[in-house]
């Protein structure tokens, strides 16, 4: 058996002669998983924890199970992933937490801003009972958490330095569509612009947007830093992603490949999340060194964006759960 199949599109097939498609790597016999994720690239968090998970799947459950890799929206986009993973067509998936608000409030848990002073704090939570609890939310719907990969925490960047939430007042700034990130923007007297993340860069250097949130990595692979003023390092939300598969095909496996399966899913997400953290710090480094600036916030300055995000956890005290998020704010 090939030992690491990555499917690719009919597309990317007749370009390169050198990629196989999915249905060339697994043997007759196994039973096949199909992991689908709309990242592109090598070196994005997701694709390198999706594809060691996949190497270590067809390694270790080799003649039982093989999973077979589907990025950059090849098999299913956003709008349709989920839809697919209950009707059977993929079985697993690492979409955004930010996702699931039709589904169940408590992941608004994790977009709460200045929640996690910083990452450590982040997957401190996700260890704990109320953060292993969480996994299982959604089982009356279908889904199963395998774990939360993490892809670093956001900074706020704009045409100005942001110091204090006032310094944003009258801005425009591009978020992703959850209704925690619009009251968190509306907070600091800004605007909110729901937009895909392919068009900010245009929207960063035309001026349709004054600013954005976003990782380290992804304010420098995608050079945002070079059409704003600053990045302030306010550590204010968590990106991460839900590692999950539906619980139709949890419950399909035979006793023994599910503990293996399980297993190899849990310590792919811990190495995973030790890797962001070091290739957060290493991309942090790299905006400086190309030029870009980095606001470094004081204690005094840092509380007074606390202070002006606490009426947003207030607003959603009541979905979310207060004890879910006492028990994320103290981890």
């Amino acid at each position: 058996m090939n030992k690491f199949c990555m499917a690719v599109s009919a597309l990317a097939v007749s370009v390169s002669a050198t990629f196989a498609s999915a249905s060339d790597g697994c043997d007759s016999g196994e039973i096949v998983a199909k992991l689908s994720h709309v990242t592109g690239g090598t070196t994005h968090p997701k694709v390198v924890a999706a594809n060691k998970f996949a190497e270590r799947i067809n390694k270790e459950l080799d003649g039982k199970m093989c999973v077979e890799v589907y990025p950059n929206s090849t098999l299913f986009g956003d709008s349709k992933e989920l839809e697919a993973l209950l009707l059977g067509d993929v079985q697993i998936l690492a979409p955004s937490l930010a996702k699931f608000g039709s589904y169940t409030p408590k992941y608004g848990v994790f977009d709460l801003p200045f929640i996690f002073k910083d990452m450590d704090q982040a997957i401190r939570f996700t260890k704990t009972k109320d953060g292993q609890q969480l996994l299982h939310e959604m089982e009356d719907v279908g889904f199963v958490g395998l774990g939360y990969w993490m892809s670093g925490m956001k900074y706020f960047s704009a045409n100005k330095p942001l110091l204090v939430p006032n310094d944003a007042n009258g801005l425009k700034f591009r978020v992703q569509t959850s209704d925690v990130a619009k009251a968190m923007i509306a907070a600091m007297g800004a605007s909110p612009q729901p937009m895909a993340f392919s068009e900010v860069y245009g929207a960063l250097q035309t001026g349709v947007v004054d600013g954005q949130e976003n990782t380290w990595s992804n304010i420098y692979t995608k050079k945002f830093f070079e059409v704003q003023d600053s990045i302030t390092e306010t550590n204010h939300q968590l990106l991460a992603y839900l590692f999950m598969t539906s619980t139709e095909f949890l419950d399909s496996l035979d006793k023994d490949t599910r503990a293996k399966f399980l297993q190899i899913a849990d310590e792919v997400t811990q190495q995973a999340n030790l890797d962001v953290k070091s290739a957060e710090a290493t991309n942090r480094e790299n905006i400086l060194k190309a030029g870009g600036k980095i606001n470094v916030l004081t204690d005094a300055q840092r509380q007074q964006w606390v202070d002006a995000m606490k009426p947003v956890w207030k607003k959603f005290e009541k979905d979310i759960g207060k004890n879910l998020i006492n028990a994320a704010a103290g981890a």
